[in-house]
């Protein structure tokens, strides 16, 4: 690196640039560092992830890029902010944790969005937000517009899946992002050289068949110039690119943590690169800026900082209510429910929801569906078939095998206002995309008031002979998790109605579909859209002497067996939840009421399965009116066997429902 001499191209930058507007960009940040960690050291701020002496990448970043590009920024990212004329006085109350900041305290320094500045607020899992990036990247394509994203990660992101998923996704689809990599030396204390076996991360560029290049990120002529450069290739549909900005962390991980791992040479060597230093260097012998010049605009600036940070610091604590947290969760739901139409015909489980999928894609034009092998394919369940030649691929899109990276994307998609629904191909699968569904979707909302439009179809559930890693019904995983909804449809008239209000739903939705159902279930469906809505449990069957909660297959179970207890004189309700997040306590507390008897019963494990819950509440809040314990009936605490006679007769529930009701209704 040459820190006399720019290159030819950054001259070029600086030939058009406005160097003395740049030179307060850059030294904006630096002043606020200056100021927090004077602050820090005081006791007056609790915690400060600090940019000192990387805040060229930053304002380099967002200086090349255009206003209406998206930029997805990191905790060491000040400059973002700053470059894109964030208010200081709300700025100051955000990292302070403060009444008048973006997320209601929520939020915790720059994990914060801005939609209106096109920042995209961060989750502290590294590299998560890059599939994010794609999204966005995706939206532009759709939208025919020019728009680009930039996302940030650190070096040691770059181990993370997210990653490789997302520079996978751009590449294949040839989007307009821009991966960054700051690469400073250090994740906390881990050098770089023992988490990463060569010398360039911009070297992983050519696996995905995207340029890459290394940066010098502490000069800001050639960050503009490299972001300018991988902006023009996204605009002219040429793809992604990958940039390494090569820089040093001169502070800890966070100011608490402290520097004593890093060698004192390293400080030294980039001691004499600052960037700061660098510019006004440059500045001074071109002749831009006299000393005199550089003094008052440091003045001005840290006046600026000093009156913000005063502001900030004589703002309440934030405040508020359990009401009203509850109610920033989620989104405004979907309430412009059409009732279905009194015309319906028969319909195979699988059927209603391919027929609610073709329904919303052909009056919503920002519907579209992700996943493997759903396009011409139709989706290892058919799903789909037929769906590309009626849709075209754009809307009917294959994924790569990146569950984290499709759902990454559909919330960067949501973001732009598109409604993805995503196609976990087995339910087994999607831990793999277990982070951007609990951090990501589940959260965005509560921390920055963006809607996430995102539903995620898992095909669920066992009695097919598939195995440990095909027949698993993990749905209480994400019954723990505030800032999801859960449904599970149990007939094909609630599968097709319930689909369609899901797809309009701005909140995620996890729609579980169980296998067994798709081909085995018939049922009479309306014609044309109809919604059916969240929370709201079906009395399946009505009856008088006990109570059976449940969902999904276990429905039929009930039902079946309340058929053979009927011609025995007893009369058992059966109620389907239909939906476990937001699930009706009032349907079914009113039922145990009645009947004074309660049994749940679900196919998924029984320890901590989403029957405990039931169980709970109604121990708690119905204990009064109960004339027998509650009995929970699910499967074994084991992994779904292979060999069908172990799966029906040793794991599967089914077999233990007769004899629970029989203990049930001895009381």
């Amino acid at each position: 690196m040459d820190l006399e001499q720019p290159s030819v191209t950054c001259m070029d930058v600086a030939a058009t640039t406005d160097l003395k507007a740049l030179y307060r960009a850059l030294l904006l940040p630096r002043v606020i560092e200056e100021r927090m960690l004077r602050l820090i050291r005081q006791g007056r701020l609790s915690k400060w992830f600090s940019g000192y002496g990387q805040e060229a990448i930053a304002v380099g970043c967002t200086w090349a890029l255009e206003e209406r590009d998206y930029i997805l920024p990191m905790h060491r990212n000040l400059g973002v902010w700053t470059t894109r004329g964030v208010p200081l006085r709300p700025l100051f109350c955000q990292l302070m944790g403060r009444a008048g900041g973006f997320t209601k305290g929520r939020d915790r320094t720059f994990h914060f969005g801005l939609p209106e500045r096109r920042i995209i607020g961060m989750i502290s899992h590294m590299a998560a937000m890059l599939p994010v990036a794609c999204g966005l990247g995706l939206a532009a394509r759709l939208k025919r517009e020019d728009f680009v994203a930039l996302a940030f990660s650190g070096e040691g992101g770059t181990r993370e899946g997210d990653f490789h998923e997302a520079l996978n996704l751009a590449a294949v689809w040839k989007l307009p992002v821009i991966f960054v990599v700051e690469n400073n030396g250090y994740g906390l204390s881990t050098p770089a050289h023992e988490a990463i076996p060569v010398e360039d991360v911009a070297d992983a560029a050519v696996g995905y068949g995207m340029p890459g290049e290394v940066v010098d990120g502490n000069d800001v002529l050639a960050v503009i110039d490299a972001v300018r450069r991988a902006a023009e290739r996204a605009r002219a549909g040429e793809g992604p690119t990958l940039l390494e900005m090569k820089t040093f962390r001169m502070r800890g991980h966070e100011e608490a943590s402290g520097t004593k791992y890093v060698p004192k040479k390293l400080f030294e060597y980039w001691r004499k690169r600052d960037p700061v230093d660098r510019f006004e260097a440059y500045l001074e012998r071109e002749g831009v800026l006299s000393a005199a010049e550089r003094k008052a605009i440091r003045a001005e600036l840290e006046a600026e900082v000093r009156e913000a940070t005063e502001y900030a610091l004589a703002q309440p604590e934030v405040e508020s209510t359990p009401e009203a947290e509850r109610a920033d969760l989620f989104a405004p739901p979907f309430l412009a429910l059409r009732a279905p139409k009194p015309t319906r015909r028969e319909l195979r489980f699988v059927d209603a929801i391919s027929e609610a999928l073709r329904l919303a894609m052909e009056q919503d034009e920002r519907v579209l569906l992700m996943g493997q092998d759903i396009a011409e394919y139709g989706g290892v369940f058919k799903v789909t078939e037929g769906f590309v030649k009626r849709f075209g691929k754009e809307r009917v899109r294959n994924t790569p095998i990146i569950e984290s990276g499709a759902v990454g994307a559909a919330l960067g998609l949501a973001i732009e206002g598109f409604k993805p629904v995503v196609e976990i191909q087995y339910a087994d699968f999607i831990s793999c995309a277990f982070n951007q569904i609990v951090n990501n979707l589940a959260t965005t909302h509560y921390r920055w008031g963006q809607p996430v439009n995102v539903t995620i179809r898992a095909p669920f559930g066992g009695g097919l002979g598939a195995g440990p890693f095909h027949s698993q019904s993990k749905e209480a995983w994400f019954c723990h998790v505030p800032g999801l909804k859960i449904v599970v449809p149990a007939t094909p008239e609630d599968a097709k109605g319930l689909l369609l209000t899901t797809i309009e739903e701005p909140n995620p939705v996890l729609f579980f579909e169980h296998k067994l159902l798709y081909r085995s279930v018939r049922g009479p469906v309306p014609e044309d859209v109809y919604h059916v809505p969240l929370g709201k449990a079906r009395v399946a069957r009505a009856g008088t002497d006990a109570t059976i909660v449940t969902y999904g297959v276990g429905v039929h179970w009930a039902l079946e067996e309340a058929a053979w207890w009927a011609e025995r004189g007893v009369s058992l309700e059966v109620i389907d939840l239909r939906t476990l997040i937001p699930w009706d306590r009032e349907t079914v507390l009113a039922s145990v009421q009645k009947t004074n008897r309660l049994l749940v019963l679900h196919e998924a494990t029984r320890t901590a399965g989403f029957g405990a819950e039931i169980a709970a509440e109604i121990a708690e809040v119905g204990f009064e009116w109960l004339d027998a314990p509650v009995v929970r009936v699910a499967a074994e605490d084991l992994p779904v066997p292979f060999a069908r006679t172990l799966e029906e007769q040793i794991f599967s529930a089914r077999p233990r429902l007769r004899p629970a009701l029989e203990r049930l209704l001895r009381f």
